[in-house]
């Protein structure tokens, strides 16, 4: 059975970038549904890539300065309004040591529901190149399903802690039999986190279940949870540390990769942009699954 992942946030939820289940070569490898909704739903909902605000006031690029314009990237509930293309290289999947190249297109837009209320919509849609497993089985290439979260955040921290949470949809966008899951799915996610004084730390936890009645695969049925921690230099450079593991319900599985990055936002002529670049190892992952990988992210800025 070949295992994909969703791009996920709540993870990274529906794909984030989770390893595939090999199994000898067979006419149609069912798809791991739980690798879908990690890769969906943090994706990475990696910390850096969800873009939102704690302030009631959208960001002001002139009034603020590029170091908090790099923090509030730490912010996945952050009044910003972003577009990430996260690209992620994973190596050792199945006998071969196959490869796979993830571009996750990830918009993030915030709406402001009252003077005290923000909805934060994050998108993720992944783009999946995935070499030959194994003899017998050939690459597959496509879109992957998508992974819609919707976070209500309140303006203001309560008790020092930003928070959102809402619902998360996992869509069977998925252009080809190994790359989708053929079912919708939905769940709860929630994020909270502090900042202060360049630091921010916290996690964001999803869980999705699927709605389908063949009897050809598991409906899915996995939890995503990412625990996060980052520190922001004056010169807006941010070193952060993340997990993005996913539990698979339904085969007992383990997918944890511990994400190491750096990143810097700076500007190309007036658009501020952040530029980041990673590695990851997998401390834990499904039989046939990745062993370590890559990450580098391209986020478009637009402070209003």
């Amino acid at each position: 059975m070949a295992v994909f992942t969703i791009t996920a946030a709540c993870a990274s939820p529906a794909v984030a970038e989770e390893p595939a289940v090999f199994s000898p070569p067979a006419p149609l490898p069912p798809v791991d549904v739980s690798a879908i909704i990690a890769h969906g739903l943090i994706g990475e909902m990696s910390l850096g890539m969800f873009q939102s605000g704690t302030e009631p006031e959208p960001v002001d690029i002139e009034a603020q300065g590029s170091p908090d314009l790099a923090q509030q990237l730490q912010n996945p509930v952050a009044a910003l309004i972003s577009v990430p293309f996260q690209f992620n290289y994973d190596e050792g999947f199945g006998p071969r040591d196959a490869s796979r190249y993830t571009l996750n297109i990830q918009p993030v837009i915030p709406i402001e529901l009252s003077d005290d209320w923000n909805l934060i919509s994050r998108t993720i849609v992944p783009l999946i190149y995935q070499e030959s497993l194994a003899d017998g089985l050939s690459s597959d290439a496509g879109i992957g399903d998508t992974v819609q979260s919707f976070f209500f955040s309140p303006k203001d921290p309560v008790g020092g802690w930003i928070i959102g949470a809402g619902p998360v949809f996992l869509l069977p966008t998925g252009t080809t039999p190994r790359l989708r899951s053929e079912q919708f799915g939905l769940g709860p996610t929630i994020v909270a986190l502090r900042q202060s004084q360049g630091w921010t730390y916290g996690a964001l936890v999803n869980h999705i279940w699927g709605f389908d009645d063949s009897d050809d695969h598991d409906e899915v049925n996995a939890t995503f949870f990412q625990p996060f921690v980052s520190y922001t230099w004056p010169t807006s450079t941010t070193l952060g540390f993340n997990a993005e593991t996913t539990y698979d319900w339904n085969d007992d599985d383990l997918t944890l990769p511990l994400n190491l990055s750096v990143s810097q936002v700076l500007r190309i002529g007036n658009q501020p942009v952040s530029v980041a670049i990673g590695g990851r190892y997998y401390a834990d992952a499904p039989e046939g699954g990745p062993e370590w990988g890559l990450r580098f992210t391209f986020t478009l800025l637009f402070p209003r």
